[in-house]
């Protein structure tokens, strides 16, 4: 008897030890209202913690252990060593519910073939601790009213598209007006979407990569005032409404132009993932929203040419992107152009020998680019899947006193193909009256002198068959990215340097201004082309058709009235303009530095630079945005515990 009751206590005890030793995790708050708020993660009673150990991040829920989203080391947690801490974690809402696992990973675990994008090893979830209860998103409202808003211009002028993305498919509408207390305008939009069985490849159409997209809303708002600031919300008294945002139409009687322009500039997020995300494309953003802010109620645009949001097949980026993007997207109409992060893929149908296009896509086959944004024009082309067809791919429109072209370098853009066709029929068609200076917009660059030789052969076909329409028709700068470096050339025909943009009377040959604008995130940056004859050593002369190179992020600022046309090059370290070029209707360019200041009525450029970009209002903007993204990506830096910080790798990745 009495050898039956010691046994009992020793169970009994040995129960409360086990109860006690076991980690506990908690979350709050379990519930929140919309993208970018916080969610704490508590907890407690880790025996022997290692450095590695992590807690991964999943939604759904019912994820696999291996299918997290992302992942935070438990050593980012100043008390970490006691075996308790806590991590605040801004979460996007995936229309889907989240939960944590906290997994024991040592050193000794480590799997030297299983890496991240960044050749760090991925943690492993052989050792599951514990797991928290589930966060959702909406409230009352279900999973919360809709999000990623973004503009884009039409066919028509007088018209902005709104699109946005909800959990359910239910009917949503715009409403709008010219007054915030009388929105009485109503726009239906339409709904689409795309599923796991559309994507060409992994990881797209694997479960590590693959999640929900949600219903993509597309309405149209039609016969607006020209340059008149609109305001609007989106949604339906089910599910609720946005907050109200405001933008200004276009106006085609306008005598000036302005507009923000880039590529390659993706998206951060606040924890690590598979692959390595952007984080300069928070300071890209928020520059360019200070611009726009300080503009007040002149109409204006922002231009991303390829390479998009970089999620090459893990889904949940497309939805950090347009987070990220939505304070400036909200306001102006965002404008895209296919790049080779969006589309490549073994099996896509156009890939001819000379071409370097691989599976750059990761499987997402310009699924995912094409039915999220909606631009103008008409162009398709089948991917020869299941697969809806690729759209998007090129258009092109006119913003004040520019014509602006839109092409893709993915798909055929030879002689006999609809996209040669149609640049032919539009470069020909400008009214140059109208519109006297002309910009042509496309991913890989026709011009590098970076050590990209990878193109080389798809460069020569651009020259042979694209340059010609460029220059025969006095276009006056073509921009492209894929290099994520800044370089201006000189008025271009064939390798050689006019005195001039276009063709004069007199003159044998024109000449277009070519720029490589791709720094507005990606940071795995090229070399320099070095010497031929010394290609192993880092000497790397500068061509004279280079006029300026730079390897630091940021973007481009266009004024234009119908007397000049003034591009800026803006660092995202200052927000300051590190180049300048002006191009006047007469063909001359004059290079420099400065800003390109103020546009007047009277077609002169203000030497007080656009001092708007930087004064009064603009301030309280940039507190604002930081306040929204840097607490949305600081809470995690990426780290590979506390002795080990993932290192940025340079490689000519592009």
């Amino acid at each position: 008897m009495i050898t039956m009751i010691l046994l009992f206590v020793f169970l009994i005890l040995n129960t409360n030890l086990v109860a006690q030793s076991k980690p506990s995790i908690n979350v709050t708050p379990t519930t929140l209202t919309k993208s970018g708020d916080t969610v704490e993660i508590r907890w407690s009673g880790i025996q022997s913690p290692s450095e590695l150990d992590f807690v991964g991040i999943y939604s759904p829920p019912t994820s696999a252990h291996d299918n997290y989203i992302g992942y935070l080391f438990l050593s980012k947690s100043p008390t970490w060593k006691s075996g308790s801490g806590s991590l605040s974690l801004p979460l996007i809402n995936l229309r889907s519910n989240y939960s944590f696992r906290i997994f024991r990973w040592t050193q000794s675990e480590i799997n030297p073939k299983r890496q991240d994008h960044d050749h760090n090893p991925l943690p492993q979830t052989r050792n599951l601790l514990g797991f928290s209860e589930e966060v959702s998103f909406g409230g009352s409202t279900g999973r919360g009213p809709p999000e990623q808003i973004h503009l884009a211009f039409a066919d028509e002028e007088d018209a902005m598209r709104v699109m946005y993305v909800t959990w359910d498919p239910k009917e949503t509408h715009v409403k709008y007006g010219e007054r915030e207390d009388k929105m009485d305008g109503l726009a239906v939009a339409s709904l689409k979407r795309y599923d796991r069985e559309h994507m060409c490849d992994a990881p797209a159409n694997q479960s590590v990569g693959w999640r929900d997209p949600g219903y993509i809303h597309d309405a149209l708002i039609t016969g607006l005032d020209k340059g008149k600031k609109y305001y609007y919300k989106v949604g339906n008294d089910n599910g609720g409404w946005s907050a109200t945002h405001s933008f200004v139409s276009r106006n085609s009687d306008s005598n000036e132009t302005i507009a923000f322009l880039f590529g390659d500039m993706g998206t951060a997020t606040p924890y690590n993932t598979f692959l390595r995300t952007q984080d300069e494309s928070i300071s890209t953003v928020k520059w360019i929203l200070r611009d726009i802010e300080a503009l007040g109620n002149k109409p204006t645009f922002v231009s991303h040419i390829g390479d998009i949001s970089y999620a090459r097949g893990y889904a949940w980026l497309w939805d950090h992107f347009f987070v990220q993007i939505e304070p400036i997207a909200t306001k102006v109409a965002y404008h895209v152009c296919i790049g080779n992060h969006e589309y490549d893929w073994p099996l896509q149908p156009w890939k001819p020998d000379w071409a370097n296009y691989g599976k750059d896509g990761g499987g997402e086959c310009g699924v995912p680019y094409s039915l999220r944004f909606n631009m103008p024009g008409n162009s398709s082309e089948p991917t020869g899947t299941v697969a809806p067809a690729t759209q998007n791919l090129y258009y092109s429109f006119d913003m004040g006193v520019v014509h602006f072209v839109y092409i893709s370098t993915e798909t055929n853009f030879l002689p006999g193909s609809n996209q040669y066709n149609f640049l032919k029929h539009d470069l020909e068609s400008v009214d140059r009256n109208k519109t006297p200076f002309v910009v042509v917009q496309g991913h890989r660059p026709m011009y590098t002198t970076s050590n990209e030789i990878r193109d080389a052969a798809l460069r020569e076909k651009m020259l042979e068959h694209l340059e010609p329409l460029l220059v025969n028709n006095n276009v006056t700068l073509a921009l492209w990215g894929h290099v994520h470096r800044y370089e201006k050339f000189c008025p271009l025909n064939n390798y050689t340097c006019g005195n001039g943009v276009g063709q004069k009377a007199g003159d044998k040959k024109g000449y277009t201004i070519h720029l490589v604008i791709g720094m507005a995130g990606q940071d795995w940056q090229p070399i320099w082309e070095p010497r031929p004859d010394h290609p192993n050593d880092p000497i790397y002369p500068q061509p004279k058709r280079s006029l300026y190179r730079g390897g630091e992020f940021g973007y481009i600022r266009l004024a234009a009235t119908k007397q000049k046309l003034v591009i800026s090059y803006v660092g995202n370290h200052d927000g300051e303009v590190h180049d300048t070029m002006e191009i006047l209707a007469s063909g001359e360019v004059v290079n420099g530095i400065g800003d390109i200041g103020s546009v007047k009525p009277e077609g002169q450029i203000e030497e007080s630079t656009l001092s708007w970009y930087i004064q009064g209002g603009s301030v309280l903007v940039l507190g604002a945005f930081l306040g929204y993204i840097l607490g949305f990506i600081s809470h995690s830096r990426k780290k590979l515990g506390s002795n080990s910080d993932f290192t940025a790798l340079k490689t000519d990745e592009t």
